[in-house]
């Protein structure tokens, strides 16, 4: 087991945590509109969601990674080709964070993690991105793929829901200092190309 490549990992979800998307944006919004609980209860139906994907992506590429060693060598090729695609288009994009983001009327607890998981879960755009994250972190030579991928995905789904909870919690705080702080989304948005940059190298090199 390289623990290398797992501490790697986990690095490289939190910087993708903390980086402005329409996840964590969302979960903002419902923090600073409805209170903290409401935005923990987005946080907790999104983190439960990612089982979905984890498992789809479990159990499809190691088929595919038992079948043919070279199509999953195209499949880390075509994901390190995606993550730079998404850099570009973090590159592209305003570096101003957008505090206008839709909100639905107030709802229940349940009812906000019920959202959550669907946002999560009907997201093509999640699936392709764990297709694209997840393979090049593989950690052992002789433990399962299967195995790898629920662990990757566990860590993943922590250290996602540890920061997005601190989210949360930090809303107000979190909004007050990036309206104040003018250039807080041009680091933002620069942190995201680095991320999936280095990304895209590692998972190539």
């Amino acid at each position: 087991m390289n623990l290398e490549i797992l501490i790697s990992f986990a690095l490289a979800t939190s910087a993708l945590a903390i980086s402005p998307g329409p996840d964590n944006i969302y979960v903002l919004v419902q923090s600073i509109t409805n209170g903290k609980s409401y935005g923990l209860a987005t946080v907790c139906g999104l983190i439960t969601g990612c089982i979905v994907h984890t498992t789809l992506l479990a159990f499809g590429v190691s088929a595919i990674i038992k079948t043919n060693e070279n199509i999953f060598f195209g499949i880390k090729v075509l994901g390190a080709l995606y993550l730079l695609y998404l850099a570009y288009k973090v590159y592209k994009s305003d570096a101003q964070l957008n505090w206008h983001t839709e909100v639905t009327p107030k709802k229940s607890l349940k009812g906000l993690f019920i959202q959550g998981f669907f946002m999560n879960v009907l997201n093509p755009k999640v699936t392709i991105f764990f297709l694209a994250f997840f393979p090049g972190f593989l950690f052992s030579q002789t433990m399962s793929t299967v195995t790898q991928f629920y662990i990757l995905g566990g860590v993943f789904m922590l250290v996602s829901f540890i920061i997005f909870s601190a989210i949360a919690i930090l809303a107000g705080q979190i909004k007050t200092y990036t309206l104040n702080h003018k250039n807080s989304g041009m680091v933002l948005k620069w942190l995201q190309i680095v991320v999936f940059i280095g990304i895209a190298i590692f998972i190539l090199v």
